[in-house]
């Protein structure tokens, strides 16, 4: 049976949904969108992601089709028409359909909403137990990596390298600085510190990063938000990729060589467990 989706106001199977090849998403790249993980029936910081959103469709010049109380409406229904209980919602909005392909922007078009769901899946035990290998690349993206934009294919070309390499994620350096992953964001531990990079226009302003260090600030775990060096990257005692998927996933080899003594490090564990303890509580309300 075929996943219910949203699109343009109407519910309907996935596999019915159609949009014209004249949409500036599928021409350009033209829009912005979320991925918005759901627990028990329980979307995790909606308000957040679509505060998110705002922020994207507005650098974007894109007029917000909803507003925050139709958003919700909308995402609730989506979570009701699907089976899992553990859901990823997906949700788009393109500038639109126009008469012709032009790079300007178009007037007195309307927005393309389009939202799905799928089971959210997170990391086999077993991959979390062993840790994930990871190979580093020059971020050679665009100078607005805040934006959650539809125009990923820098991240899908430095994400397949990884896939190609045998590993999971490309951590991204620019001008000899960390800035994130193709996917996710990037935490080290060096001296029992837990750090991570500062919010910025190189950096997507992650939610799970958002909880990590509001995780680590409640259990007194020492923790920086600073520039990071690559030296010190390539240096760190742990170093962890986080993402709604991901949670927190340590990272044991980078660039085919240990991290640490390649296996994952102690307060990587302390931060899992910690994670779980708050998704128990607060994602799931129990």
């Amino acid at each position: 049976m075929s996943p219910i989706c949203h699109l343009d106001g109407q519910f309907l199977p996935l596999a019915e949904a159609r949009v014209s090849p004249m949409d500036r998403g599928f021409l350009f790249g033209d829009g912005g969108y979320e991925v918005i993980p759901v627990y028990s029936r329980r979307p995790f910081r909606l308000d957040e992601h679509l505060a998110r959103l705002d922020t994207t469709l507005a650098a974007l010049e894109l007029d917000n089709p909803h507003g925050r109380e139709a958003w919700r409406g909308l995402v609730a229904t989506l979570i009701e028409r699907n089976a899992w209980d553990d859901q990823s919602i997906y949700l788009q909005v393109t500038r639109g359909t126009d008469t012709r392909r032009n790079h300007a922007f178009p007037e007195h078009v309307r927005p393309t909403v389009f939202m799905m769901s799928e089971a959210l899946v997170t990391v086999p035990e077993a991959q979390r137990a062993s840790g994930v290998g990871a190979i580093t690349a020059a971020d050679f993206r665009w100078l607005r990596c805040d934006l959650k934009t539809t125009a990923l294919l820098a991240n899908c070309l430095l994400r397949n390298a990884a896939v190609k390499s045998g590993c999971v994620e490309a951590i991204l350096l620019r001008d000899g600085f960390l800035t994130e992953g193709s996917a996710s964001n990037i935490f080290i531990v060096r001296d029992g510190v837990v750090m991570t990079p500062p919010k910025s226009h190189l950096m997507l302003p992650g939610i799970t990063y958002d909880v990590v260090l509001e995780v680590a600030a409640s259990q007194g775990q020492p923790h920086e938000v600073r520039e990071i060096l690559e030296e010190e990257l390539r240096t760190a005692d742990e170093i962890w990729m986080t993402s709604s998927t991901k949670e927190v996933l340590p990272i044991t080899r980078l660039d085919d060589r240990p991290v640490g003594d390649g296996r994952p490090g102690p307060v990587a564990r302390r931060m899992h467990q910690w994670y779980q303890e708050f998704k128990a509580k607060v994602m799931r309300g129990g």
